[in-house]
């Protein structure tokens, strides 16, 4: 199995199949009432759709990196305002973060073998995740991923019941 053909099936079994740990990430947000997107617990830095919008970002961010851009924070920002709550507004959050990872799919599936261990053109930078090899940027992503739809998970527990 070629290192793309892991990579995309590491991303599409989190994504929407089986993982081991729980339930897929697409599950997890299909499972939340756009009521529950909006309502930030006491105690809690974000609601569901900020942590979403974020994870929107990042995988927006990651396949434009893929694509050659530099790196840098995504263009909505790390931490975007999810705004006031809206149905169609989640609905469509929800859409986007999907086609971001159908098309960060696409890319992986695309990516040339010879440069999987190549490392992006950019310095070393922890908290943007820059100066790693491209394979090491998705297994990252996927990483950011799994985080996230444990803390989404968690707070569709608390506010959504």
């Amino acid at each position: 199995m070629s290192i793309a053909e892991k990579l995309q099936a590491s991303l599409n079994q989190i994504l929407a199949h089986d993982p081991w740990y729980g339930p897929a990430t697409y599950d997890i947000i299909d499972s939340v009432s756009f009521e529950a997107a909006y309502e930030k617990p006491p105690g809690s830095v974000h609601n569901i759709a900020g942590i979403l919008l974020h994870m929107l970002g990042w995988a927006q961010e990651v396949a434009a990196r893929m694509d050659g851009q530099t790196a840098g924070e995504p263009l909505g920002g790390d931490w975007p305002d999810p705004g006031t709550p809206d149905e169609n507004k989640w609905k469509q959050l929800i859409a986007d973060f999907k086609l971001s990872n159908v098309t960060l799919t696409g890319i992986i599936q695309n990516f040339p073998d010879d440069k999987w261990n190549e490392p992006i053109n950019d310095e070393r930078n922890r908290e943007l995740g820059t100066g790693v090899s491209y394979q090491a940027l998705i297994e990252g992503l996927i990483q950011h991923h799994i985080y996230h739809s444990g803390q989404i998970a968690l707070l569709n527990r608390i506010v959504g019941g």
